[in-house]
């Protein structure tokens, strides 16, 4: 019997392509780097040296996993947010089961920028580098880099602009509605809340920060995609004027700075204008706005590493604003990145022998899907049949092992599990067993993995 384990995407650490040591990062030998097709110019020279101030003295506590309701956020970055360190808040509205929306302020420069985050409310990565930042900038004032944007940049944040969804971790808002297609109709309360606060501070640059499906593939080739950036267009022709030109050249500083950590990782998303949405319409209201997805990085269950990696490219980006130094910048550094690609599935059980209880034995391979990909929790079975050419995130060769559906918990005597067809959309539960009646188990898939034991081992 021949029993393995193996990833098909990327073991993807946050490693450094060229002086790792210098930015406090070991190298990864298995990490695929994308051939060099463009010059990439050295990232700022205080990157070193912010890195390893953010393990120690910037990375708030209390964040360290990606679930976590807007009353915890708030709680944790509200003690940060004295007027004595230069900051205001006000509640400017409520969501629709009332929770409060606030903006944040701070800076006294000329150039206003607004930063949003996780109008999905399943998609905190940015909610936890927001708080980083602001920890930066009330905790370290002579920092050069907090000098230069609080003399050259006004900093407006709404941060957790879905909170209803936030506490449910799901996309939509309390009523269903996905807020960042929300942005013509204005149903929703926290759109309505969002566009009011641009509209009131008409920014020059704005930050739409997202969460993107893990599975996404930078281009064609199989490298996963850690962080995605668009440079939303503002028509249907996808025109480049002034405003979306700077868009893209802060989309470039943010590259140089992302390169070293994660090359070959990076990509675009599609441009498509869509006239629902808040980026674009952001950028058709004359914003040079950027969007900045989190992707994926493998072993980085909770998405710390891309905390770190968010809160770098936004210091980045925020000084170039602030120094102008974004100007010039080549907008090939942008329009070079891959496309987001393919989206893989996140596991493909393969060889097995699929055994339903009342049905005739197939072999069989079987595609998983889960709500939490990087956790493996909320197993959902995707696909089931000849699935060899199909790529996944993660692969278990079961060749040799009966796939044995089990009973859900809490399953009623009137929906047994042999009333109860093991299809595509159906929670995943099963064993991997020697024999088809699933009396020697080797692995179990009940929706959720076991960390401690992600799929059958040689020994089983």
């Amino acid at each position: 019997m021949r029993i393995r384990l193996f990833c098909c995407s990327f073991l993807l650490s946050l490693a450094c392509v060229g002086d790792a040591a210098a930015i406090g990062i070991p190298p990864a030998p298995n990490m695929q780097a994308a051939p060099a097709t463009i010059s990439i110019p050295s990232p700022p020279a205080w990157l070193p040296a912010l890195d390893r101030l953010y393990d120690s003295r910037i990375r708030v506590a209390g964040l360290e996993e990606r679930k976590f309701t807007s009353e915890h956020w708030w709680q944790i970055t509200t003690p940060l947010l004295s007027a004595e360190r230069g900051f205001q808040v006000n509640n400017i509205a409520a969501s629709a089961e009332g929770r409060p929306l606030r903006h944040v302020a701070w800076g006294d420069g000329p150039k206003r920028v607004l930063l949003w985050s996780q109008m999905h409310g399943d998609e905190s990565t940015a909610s936890m580098a927001l708080a980083d930042l602001l920890r930066f900038l009330a905790e370290h004032p002579e920092h050069s880099l907090v000098q230069r944007l609080r003399q050259e940049t006004a900093l407006h944040f709404l941060p957790i602009v879905n909170p209803d969804g936030a506490t449910r971790f799901q996309r939509h808002n309390a009523q269903g509605i996905d807020i960042n297609r929300d942005a013509r109709a204005l149903v929703s309360s926290e759109a309505r809340a969002l566009q009011g606060l641009r509209d009131r501070l008409r920014p020059q640059f704005g930050f739409n920060l997202h969460d993107q499906q893990v599975g996404y593939r930078a281009g064609d080739s199989i490298r996963g995609t850690a962080i995605a950036l668009l440079a939303p267009a503002y028509d249907q022709a996808r025109q480049v004027n002034a405003t979306r030109a700077r868009a893209i050249e802060v989309s470039a500083v943010i590259r140089t700075v992302l390169e070293p950590y994660i090359s070959g990782h990076i990509a675009r998303w599609d441009d498509t204008f869509n006239p629902r949405a808040f980026g674009d319409l952001t950028a058709q209201a004359g914003v040079s706005t950027i969007l900045i997805e989190s992707g994926g990085i493998e072993g980085d269950v909770h998405k710390q590493r891309l905390r770190k990696l968010n809160f770098l490219a936004l210091v980045a980006a925020l000084d170039s604003i602030a120094t102008g130094g974004h100007a010039g910048m080549s907008q090939a550094l942008y329009t070079t990145l891959p496309e987001n690609g393919a989206v893989w599935p996140d596991l493909r059980i393969t060889g097995a022998t699929l055994a339903i209880p009342g049905r005739p034995l197939a072999r069989a391979d079987v595609l998983i899907d889960f709500e939490q990909p990087l956790l493996e929790r909320g197993a959902t079975i995707a696909e089931v049949g000849d699935l060899g050419d199909t790529p996944a995130r993660r692969v278990i060769d079961a060749s040799g092992l009966y796939l044995v559906p089990i009973q859900a918990p809490n399953t009623t005597a009137a929906s047994r599990v042999h009333d109860q067809p093991f299809l595509p959309g159906s929670p995943a539960y099963f064993h991997l067993s020697r024999d088809q009646h699933g009396r020697s188990i080797v692995w179990t898939l009940a929706r959720d993995v076991d960390p401690a034991r992600p799929g059958p081992t040689r020994n089983d």
